[in-house]
């Protein structure tokens, strides 16, 4: 990897984002020397193959906007990844073999496609496509050896993914929401010609739907065992289900928050990530024993963590004042880039907060020494079934280091808290989230934290959305909004998304803008434009089928018609950018008119 060591000196906040930085690295199954994983060590965000028994690594793809969707194939032949236009999400599969040579269509008879989740069989066998179009809906594929093209298995108008292919090759899980619930996945599992084995759908029967995630099926020969994500006690938990005899062995694990696993490669115990305030952690339970043994990792967040053969366990681990590393429970770091080292921020306080839906959890971050009140950035999560973590974000570090204190809420609708949590997102979608945000916004002004009068909003995608919708909504409680890939007009982006997030906006609103147009209309930042008070700005990419431009030209038009303070950055990418330079672009902006329009 390039050493960027001799990089001219420059602030802390552009050092964040430029220092080198690595993913968890992904193995081959039958071929656990070989390795991917993402960089950014030439400035733009690129699959690279790693030799750990040589120690050769090797940039695999070079694309001007980046590449960060691959797989390796168990045996450890072959990386595929996604070769879409310029971060538009729609193309198809390729791949190269992994000591270098050139790219080949990965699934030759298959047309340009969203992805919706790809599985590689052993020794080269059984492929399992995943595709997405407005045409198709959800189809899934399988590739045999010697077959002459793709056989369609599966296929239905709302949204479907590939969970998992067994060990051996003979059985396929489907994630599907037939029920057209885009928030609750049922289970289905198949064989490569079609037919089905067993059924799996906690969606039936009463008002509460319940959601199930495929977390991948035990990796023995012949093992019907499929480890399965489940909702049944209020959050998500693992279970054992075998497809086969449909036995379901369900792990009471003790644990208060999100709970996921996998297996570890023998398929004797569980690698466990346990998800609970806003911090994580991981476990080793032991299948025969039912006992579950704490791994030992620093406070902070887990963001991935994969068991090896030896036994030892990968994990990217970093806290908001610490930058990301990859750790092994073997001891010391598996992968250490050359060149700057990212500067540290400051820790996160915790602050918890009564709003009207129950007890907000907010994470914020104040300059090193700094008395209030201050001027403020709430920095809004996307997702929006996400949330913010004690993890490092150079974004928020860049505001304090400006003199901004960061205050991060984790609304209704955020994952982490329950699944009561995160389905009030479907009541008066936008608005509930606002509520929860203004709550903490009226903490921070009473505490004396953030200075009234220097108040931002911001946030990316449904950060973004929740931005502008903020500002109509909220007019008087904002001094200056930001808002990056957002929703701007809802029925205009419903039009023009990509299908699986068509799916997700019918199951929050209750159908489409023909059906519902007055939960459209309450919802969309469009119908509150005309209130906004603070100065705008909005970036967006040119080519993003999450939040198409259309829809953000349609706002823009509302504000300039009425000269309405704002500024529009577009840019040749998709939903965000992959090159660093790119990245520190917006965010110098952002200061910049954030600056410019503060009293």
């Amino acid at each position: 990897m390039p050493d960027m060591s001799s990089e001219p000196d420059m602030p802390d906040w552009e050092k964040r984002f430029r220092a080198p930085r690595v993913s968890l690295p992904d193995w081959a199954e039958d071929a656990p020397d070989r390795s991917l994983f993402v960089s950014n060590a030439t400035g733009t965000y690129e699959l690279y193959a790693w030799d750990r028994a040589t120690g050769v690594q090797r940039q695999v793809t070079e694309r001007p906007n980046g590449t960060t969707d691959g797989a390796l194939s168990p045996d450890g032949q072959w990386i595929w990844w996604f070769d879409d236009t310029d971060g538009d999400e729609f193309g198809v599969w390729r791949r190269q073999p992994f000591g270098g040579g050139a790219d080949e269509p990965a699934v030759p008879g298959l047309e340009p496609s969203y992805p919706a989740g790809l599985a590689l069989g052993r020794d080269g066998a059984t492929v399992v496509v995943g595709r997405s179009t407005d045409d198709d809906g959800s189809t899934i594929h399988v590739v045999r050896p010697g077959s002459p093209a793709p056989v369609e298995v599966y296929r239905h108008r709302e949204s479907a993914g590939v969970g998992d292919l067994s060990h051996d090759g003979t059985l396929i899980a489907v994630e599907h929401t037939e029920h057209g619930d885009a928030m609750h996945s049922a289970l289905r599992v198949i064989r490569p010609d079609g037919s089905t084995v067993a059924e799996l759908d906690d969606t039936k029967g009463g008002t509460v739907e319940l959601g199930l995630e495929v977390l991948g099926f035990a990796p023995v020969d012949g093992d019907t065992r499929l480890l399965v994500g489940h909702q049944r006690r209020g959050r998500w938990e693992p279970m054992v289900w075998d497809v086969a005899s449909g036995e379901e062995n369900d792990l009471v694990l003790g644990l208060p928050g999100d709970v996921s696993a996998e297996w570890y490669p023998d398929g004797s115990a569980l690698l466990v990530a346990h998800g609970f305030e806003a911090r994580g952690e991981l476990f080793r339970y032991d299948l025969a024993t039912a006992e579950l043994e704490r791994i030992d990792t620093p406070a902070g967040s887990v963001s991935g963590a994969t068991a090896r053969p030896d036994g030892s366990v990968e994990y990217m681990w970093s806290s908001a004042a610490e930058p990301p590393v990859v750790r092994s429970t073997a001891g010391g770091v598996v992968l250490d880039p050359p060149g700057m080292k990212a500067p540290k921020s400051v820790p996160v306080e915790d602050v918890w907060v009564d709003g009207p839906g129950g007890r907000i959890h907010a994470l914020v971050q104040r300059p090193a020494g700094s008395s209030g009140p201050l001027p403020t950035v709430f920095e809004v999560h996307g997702g929006p079934t996400w949330h913010d973590s004690d993890s490092f974000a150079a974004g928020p570090a860049a505001w304090v280091d400006h003199g901004y204190a960061v205050v991060r809420v984790n609304y209704r609708g955020s994952t982490g808290y329950g699944r009561e949590w995160t389905d009030a997102l479907k009541h008066r979608v936008g608005l509930i989230e606002l509520e929860d945000i203004a709550a903490v916004r009226e903490w921070a002004v009473t505490s004396g934290l953030a200075d009234p009068d220097r108040l931002v909003l911001a946030g990316g995608s449904w950060g973004g959305y929740l931005t502008l919708l903020g500002l109509g909504t909220q007019p008087d409680f904002w001094a200056v909004g930001l808002a990056a890939v957002p929703v701007a007009d809802y029925v205009t982006a419903y039009h023009d998304e990509m299908e699986a997030l068509k799916a997700m906006d019918r199951t929050l609103l209750g159908g489409t803008p023909e059906e519902v147009p007055e939960r459209f209309r309450a919802s969309s930042p469009l119908t509150y434009v005309d209130d906004v008070k603070a100065p705008v700005y909005i970036s967006a990419g040119v080519n993003d089928p999450r939040c198409p431009i259309r829809q953000i030209d349609n706002y823009v038009d509302r504000l300039s018609s009425r000269g309405a303070t704002h500024e529009v950055y577009r840019y040749d990418a998709g939903h965000g950018s992959l090159v660093v330079d790119e990245r520190i672009k917006q965010v110098a902006l952002e200061l910049d008119f954030a600056s410019r329009h503060l009293p």
